[in-house]
C-alpha cells in the first residue's frame, strides 16, 4: 500500500498516514502470529497497547471489538482463567497482577513446531536404512529470519515445553505454582495418549526419563544431541521412575527455566568438544537477512543436503533448490511447512503467478523486441547516410562512409577534454561518478563557494529538497548565493528531487496569492527577485544532472582549479560587476534608449543617476555612440508628467 501511495504520499493527510501506518502494524501482527510462538506474539500485542496508552498515539482498530477479541484470544493461548464464566472477562484493560493467582497456564505449540518433529523423525528412520544410499543424509532446515532458527534450534535441542516456559518467564516473570500444575498436566496427557496409541517409539521415549531436557539426549535430529548420545551411551533416563511427579516437577522446572547449553556439553569426546561434527548433520539457515546474496548457494554446495526443509517457502530458493539438484545430479528431497488455506499460503500462490506472468511478459517482449530491432536496423541512420555519402560519391566501405559523417563538411571536430572542478564534500553523492562516465574529468579540490565549477563562468550550488528547505530556513543559501553571484557571471542553484516521487514543495491547498515568510515558494521567489543573475535548474536524478552538465559545457573554457580554490567568502578580488550598485544599474537598463550592450559605457562616464539628468544631448550622442537612442533617453529624462499625459491623450 505504501507503495502505490509513494507518489501522492506529500498530499496525503495526517488520518490517512496514520491508517497505512496502521495497516503495516497489522501485517506485522500477521506475520508474528504465523511465523513465532503464543508468547512472542502476546508480548508484541501487550507492548503495542502500552506503547498506545504511553504517547496516546490512538489507533482506531484498538478500540474496536475484533481489538478485544484479539487479546482475549491472544492470552488464552498463553494461560487462562479458570473461574470466568466467559472468556471475554479476561479484559485487556486488567493489570496481570490481579490475575497472577488464579492463572493456569496453557502455552499453546505452534503447529509447525509438531510438523517440523513429524518430519525429522521420518528423516531419522530413512537414515537408519540408507546404506544403499552411502550412509545417512544432511539435512538443511531454512526459515525466515535469525529469530525463527534460533527458535527452532532452541526447539530441536530442549523441546516446546522448555522453550515455551522460558520465553513465559522471561516475558511475564516466573510462576512457580502456574508451572508446576501446566507441567503434571502436560505429563498426564502425554501418559495417556501413549497408553491410548500403543506405539513403542513414543512409549519408549516416555520411559526414557522424565526431564525434558534429559528426553532430548536421545533425539538424533541434531548433531549436537548425537553426540552427547554416544558420548554417555545409554546410561540416561533408564534410573528414573514416570510416576514420580512431586518430586520430579521442581526438577523439571528448573531445566525448563533456564535451559543451558553449556551443561548439555559435559562429558563429550574430544572430537565433539573441538567442533568436529559427525553425520548426519542438521543445518538451520535463514532466508533472509543475509548480506551475502549467494550466502544459501554456498550452504548448498557446502553441506549437500540430501534432506531440505523449507519452514518457510519463499520462491527464490526453491528455485536455486532446482539449479543445485540438476547440477549435482543427486537425490534431494524437500518439505514444505505451510499452513493451508492461510495468507502464507496465499502468498506464496501470489510468488508463483506473478513469475509466470513475468515470464510471458519477457516472452512477448522478447518477440517484440527482435521485430522493432530488424525495422530499425533496415531504416537505420548508417543507411541513410551511406545513401548519400557512400553511393553517390563512390565510398564503397563502412570507414569511409563514417570519416565523411564525422567530418562535418571536410573540417573535422577537435576532440577538447572536458573537465569539472568539484568539491571533496560533494563526493559522498553519486553524482560526480556519473559525470565521470561521460567521458569528463573530475578535478576533487576543496571549494568554499560553489559545488562544481563547470566553465569559469558558471558555478553550481547542488541541493536537495531536504538541503534547500534547511538552507532557506537558516540562510545560509542566501550567502552562498551572495558569494556566487558576487564571483561568477552564470551562478546557478541546482535542485535534486527523488525520480520515484512527483516533485512538489507544497500542496495545491496551501498555495496563496501573497508571499508569506513561512511558504518555501515565497522564499524561492525572493531568492529570485534580489539575485536577477541566479539560475535555477531543477533535476529529477542524478543522471539527469550529469547529462545537463555535459551540455552546458558545450563550446565554452574549461575552469582553472586554482583560480577556483582562490576564490574564498572573504576574498578582496572584487569583480568588475561589482563595481557598481545593481539597483541603479537595473533602474537604468529600464530606460528608453539603454540595453545590456551601452549600459556599461553610462556607468563608465556617469556617477549616478542625478548626474545622468544634467548631461545634453550632445554629451549622451558622445558616451552612447548613436544619436537615435540618445534622443530617446534625452526626451525620456527632460520630458515632463502633464506634457507626457497630454501626449498620451492625443495619441488616444
Amino acid at each position: 500500500m505504501r507503495h502505490y501511495l509513494d507518489p501522492l504520499w506529500h498530499q496525503l493527510g495526517a488520518k490517512t498516514k496514520s491508517l497505512v501506518q496502521d495497516l503495516k502494524i497489522l501485517r506485522t501482527l500477521l506475520q508474528y502470529l504465523s511465523q513465532y510462538d503464543c508468547v512472542t506474539f502476546l508480548n508484541l500485542l501487550e507492548s503495542m497497547r502500552a506503547s498506545e496508552k504511553a504517547f496516546g498515539q490512538n489507533s482506531g482498530w484498538l478500540f474496536l471489538d475484533s481489538s478485544t477479541s484479539m487479546f482475549v484470544h491472544a492470552r488464552g493461548r498463553v494461560y487462562s482463567v479458570p473461574g470466568s464464566k466467559s472468556t471475554k472477562k479476561c479484559k485487556t484493560d486488567e493489570p496481570d497482577g490481579k490475575q497472577d493467582g488464579k492463572k493456569e497456564l496453557v502455552l499453546e505449540s505452534n503447529p509447525k513446531w509438531e510438523a517440523l518433529s513429524e518430519v525429522l523423525k521420518e528423516i531419522e528412520t530413512e537414515n537408519k536404512n540408507s546404506e544403499a544410499l552411502g550412509g545417512p543424509g544432511r539435512i538443511l532446515i531454512c526459515a525466515s529470519d535469525d529469530r525463527t532458527c534460533a527458535q527452532l534450534r532452541e526447539y530441536i535441542a530442549v523441546g516446546a515445553e522448555a522453550l515455551l516456559m522460558r520465553l513465559y518467564n522471561k516475558t511475564f516473570g516466573k510462576d512457580q505454582k502456574a508451572a508446576e500444575v501446566w507441567l503434571k498436566n502436560r505429563k498426564a496427557v502425554k501418559k495417556k495418549d501413549s497408553g491410548a496409541s500403543g506405539k513403542n517409539t513414543r512409549a519408549k521415549k516416555t520411559k526414557e526419563g522424565s526431564s525434558k531436557q534429559k528426553k532430548n539426549l536421545k533425539k538424533t535430529e541434531l548433531t549436537l544431541t548425537q553426540m552427547m548420545e554416544k558420548a554417555e551411551g545409554g546410561d540416561v533416563g533408564k534410573d528414573q521412575e514416570e510416576d514420580q511427579y512431586g518430586e520430579e516437577s521442581l526438577s523439571i522446572e528448573s531445566s525448563i527455566e533456564e535451559p543451558k547449553y553449556e551443561d548439555l556439553q559435559l562429558n563429550l569426546p574430544s572430537d565433539c568438544y573441538y567442533g568436529i561434527l559427525k553425520e548426519p548433520l542438521t543445518v538451520i539457515h535463514p532466508l533472509q537477512g543475509c548480506t551475502d546474496p549467494y550466502a544459501l548457494t554456498r550452504v548448498l554446495h557446502e553441506v549437500e543436503p540430501r534432506y531440505v526443509v523449507l519452514y518457510d517457502a519463499e520462491l527464490s530458493f526453491v528455485r536455486q533448490l532446482e539449479i543445485y539438484r540438476a547440477c549435482k545430479q543427486k537425490t534431494l528431497r524437500v518439505y514444505f511447512l505451510i499452513y493451508g488455506g492461510s495468507t502464507e499460503e496465499q502468498r506464496y500462490l501470489t510468488s508463483l503467478r506473478k513469475e509466470k506472468e513475468a515470464f510471458e511478459k519477457l516472452i512477448r517482449l522478447r518477440a517484440d523486441r527482435k521485430t522493432a530491432a530488424r525495422a530499425k536496423m533496415e531504416n537505420s541512420l548508417f543507411y541513410i547516410m551511406w545513401a548519400q555519402h557512400g553511393m553517390g560519391q563512390g565510398c564503397s566501405d563502412r570507414a569511409s562512409v563514417l570519416s565523411r559523417m564525422h567530418d562535418n563538411g571536410g573540417q573535422k571536430q577537435k576532440n577538447v577534454q572536458h573537465n569539472i572542478i568539484v568539491d571533496m564534500r560533494e563526493f559522498r553523492s553519486e553524482l560526480p561518478s556519473l559525470i565521470h562516465r561521460r567521458g569528463i574529468d573530475i578535478e576533487p579540490v576543496t571549494l568554499e563557494v560553489g559545488d562544481y565549477i563547470l566553465t569559469p563562468d558558471i558555478c553550481v550550488e547542488r541541493k536537495s529538497v531536504s538541503d534547500l528547505i534547511g538552507s532557506l530556513n537558516n540562510g545560509r543559501l542566501y550567502t552562498q548565493c551572495v558569494s556566487m553571484c558576487r564571483y561568477y557571471k552564470r551562478p546557478i542553484l541546482l535542485i535534486e528531487f527523488d525520480p520515484n516521487k512527483p516533485f512538489s514543495l507544497t500542496s495545491r491547498s496551501s498555495i496563496h496569492q501573497e508571499i508569506s515568510m513561512n511558504d518555501i515558494t515565497s522564499k524561492i521567489t525572493l531568492l529570485t527577485l534580489h539575485f536577477p543573475r541566479l539560475r535555477i535548474l531543477w533535476c529529477p536524478s542524478p543522471y539527469a544532472t550529469a547529462e545537463l552538465f555535459e551540455e552546458l559545457k558545450q563550446n565554452r573554457p574549461q575552469p582553472d582549479a586554482a583560480t577556483a580554490m582562490a576564490i574564498t567568502a572573504d576574498s578582496e578580488t572584487i569583480p568588475e560587476s561589482e563595481k557598481y550598485n545593481p539597483g541603479p544599474q537595473d533602474f537604468l537598463l529600464k530606460m528608453p534608449g539603454v540595453n545590456a550592450k551601452n549600459c556599461r559605457a553610462i556607468m563608465n562616464h556617469v556617477k549616478n543617476i542625478a548626474e545622468l539628468t544634467t548631461l545634453s544631448l550632445e554629451r549622451l550622442s558622445e558616451i552612447l555612440g548613436n544619436s537615435n537612442t540618445a534622443n530617446q533617453l534625452h526626451d525620456f529624462i527632460h520630458t515632463s508628467y502633464t506634457a507626457a499625459v497630454s501626449q498620451g491623450k492625443a495619441k488616444r
